[in-house]
C-alpha cells in the first residue's frame, strides 16, 4: 500500500488502496492505481476519473514520485459504506416507556446488542439511564418528536390505560410499532386496539421472565408473543421480525400463542405460582438447619414472587379473566386434600375408641362427643364413654 501526502492543505480525506499494477515506458515507469491509493491532500471540487496515475522517474541516479492525476478521495470505501448500511439497517430506535425495575432490565439487553434507546417515565429515572448510555426524556412529547420506530411499553398493568392516554401519538410516525410485555395479553390487545390509531402497528408479547429468573441470562426462557397488528409492508414486517430477533439472539424459547390462549396456560401457572408463593410469605418461612432440597425450593419460590410488587399480582388477578376459576378451583383443592386428612384421622381416632370399648367389655356403650370442636382444638378423650341406656 502506499501512502502520500501533499504539505500545502491541512484539510485532507483519505482512500483505501487495494491493488496496483506497473508499466514500463522508455525512461521511466508509470505506476497505475487499479482501484482506490490510500492519499491523503485537500479535496478538489469537483470529481475526476477513478484511476490515479503515477511517474516514477529517475533523476540522478534517485526514482523520484510525480504525481499526474489525482482523484477525488472519498471519506469511506465502498465496502465499508455498505456493510455501515447494513447493520443500521438492523437495528432499532425503540422508546422504553416505563422505565423501572423491568424496563432497564430489558433496555441492558437493546444497548448491548447496539440499538438506540430512548426512556421515559413518570419518576426521574436519569441517572440510571445515563449509566447504560441511554437518553432519559421526563417529556413525552420531546420523546415522540425523536420518532422511535418502536414504542415499547414497559408499564405496570394498572398503569398502562394511563400511561397510554398520556402520549402525543401525533407527535409519532403513523406506522410506528407498539409492543407490551404486560402480563396479561388479553385486556392489553384490547387496550392497544381501543386507544391507538388505526395505523398504528400491535405487537403483544411476555418474556416469561425478569431481573431475578432472568440475571443469568435468558437461554431457554419463554417468550410469548402474538402479531396482533402488523401492517403488509415489508418495511414493517421487517421491523417486527427484528424486534423478536432481539429475543432470539439472547436464546429464548419462542412461542407465538394468540392472547386468549396465552391468559388460559397463565391462570393456571403463573396466577398460581404468584399465589403459592405469596401464602408461603404470610407463613413466614425461615431457613432451618435440616432444611431439604424441596423446602429451599419453596424458599426460592417465596423469594421471587415476594420481589415483585402487589399491584402486579391484583393486575394477574384482576385483568385474567380465567384466575378467578384458578383461585376457586385452589380452594376447593385445598378443601378436598383436608377432608381427606380428616377422614383418615376420624377412622383412626373411632377404630381407637371403639377398639378400647371392645376390651373393656361395653360392646353396647358409645363414646360420647358433646360438640364437635373447633378446628385446632383437641378431641375429647377416649375413657369418656356412657351406656347405650343408662349414663
Amino acid at each position: 500500500m502506499l501512502s502520500l501526502s501533499s504539505p500545502q492543505s491541512s484539510t485532507s480525506s483519505t482512500a483505501t488502496a487495494a491493488k496496483f499494477s506497473l508499466h514500463h515506458h522508455h525512461h521511466h515507469t508509470t505506476l497505475k492505481i487499479s482501484t482506490m491509493l490510500s492519499l491523503s491532500f485537500p479535496q478538489p471540487s469537483t470529481t475526476a476519473k477513478s484511476t490515479t496515475l503515477l511517474r516514477h522517474h529517475h533523476h540522478h541516479g534517485h526514482p523520484t514520485l510525480k504525481i499526474r492525476a489525482i482523484d477525488a478521495a472519498q471519506p469511506f470505501d465502498y465496502e465499508t459504506r455498505i456493510s455501515t448500511r447494513f447493520i443500521q439497517s438492523t437495528k432499532l430506535k425503540i422508546a422504553v416507556i416505563g422505565f423501572g425495575n423491568f424496563g432497564q432490565f430489558l433496555s441492558k439487553t437493546l444497548v448491548s446488542q447496539g440499538h438506540t434507546v430512548l426512556a421515559h417515565s413518570r419518576s426521574d429515572y436519569s441517572a440510571a439511564a445515563a449509566n447504560l448510555g441511554i437518553s432519559f426524556y421526563r417529556d413525552p412529547d420531546d420523546l415522540c418528536e425523536e420518532h422511535p420506530e418502536v414504542i415499547l411499553l414497559c408499564t405496570s398493568i394498572l398503569s398502562t390505560r394511563s400511561v397510554l392516554s398520556s402520549l402525543p401519538f401525533q407527535r409519532l410516525k403513523r406506522s410506528t410499532l407498539f409492543v407490551d410485555v404486560l402480563s396479561v395479553k388479553e385486556f392489553a390487545r384490547d387496550l392497544l386496539i381501543q386507544s391507538l390509531p388505526p395505523d398504528f402497528d400491535i405487537l403483544c408479547t411476555h418474556p416469561m421472565f425478569g431481573p431475578e429468573s432472568g440475571k443469568n441470562g435468558w437461554k431457554g426462557l419463554p417468550f410469548v408473543y402474538d402479531r396482533v397488528r402488523i401492517g403488509k409492508e415489508e418495511s414493517r414486517v421487517l421491523r417486527c421480525e427484528r424486534f423478536l430477533e432481539i429475543f432470539e439472539k439472547e436464546g429464548c424459547r419462542m412461542v407465538e400463542m394468540s392472547c386468549a390462549e396465552h391468559d388460559r396456560h397463565a391462570a393456571g401457572s403463573q396466577f398460581i405460582t404468584h399465589t403459592m408463593g405469596r401464602v408461603l410469605q404470610k407463613l413466614g418461612l425461615e431457613e432451618t438447619p435440616i432444611s431439604t432440597k424441596g423446602y429451599e425450593t419453596l424458599l426460592d419460590l417465596v423469594e421471587n414472587t415476594s420481589s415483585d410488587s402487589f399491584d402486579l399480582y391484583y393486575g394477574l388477578f384482576m385483568y385474567n379473566k380465567n384466575a378467578m376459576e384458578q383461585l376457586e378451583r385452589l380452594d376447593l383443592a385445598f378443601e378436598e386434600l383436608r377432608k381427606e386428612l380428616f377422614e383418615i384421622l376420624h377412622g383412626a381416632v373411632r377404630s381407637q375408641l371403639f377398639g378400647e370399648a371392645e376390651q373393656g367389655g361395653r360392646e353396647h356403650e358409645r363414646p360420647a362427643v358433646r360438640e364437635v370442636p373447633s378446628n385446632g382444638r383437641a378431641l375429647p378423650p377416649p375413657s369418656e364413654t356412657v351406656g347405650a341406656e343408662n349414663s
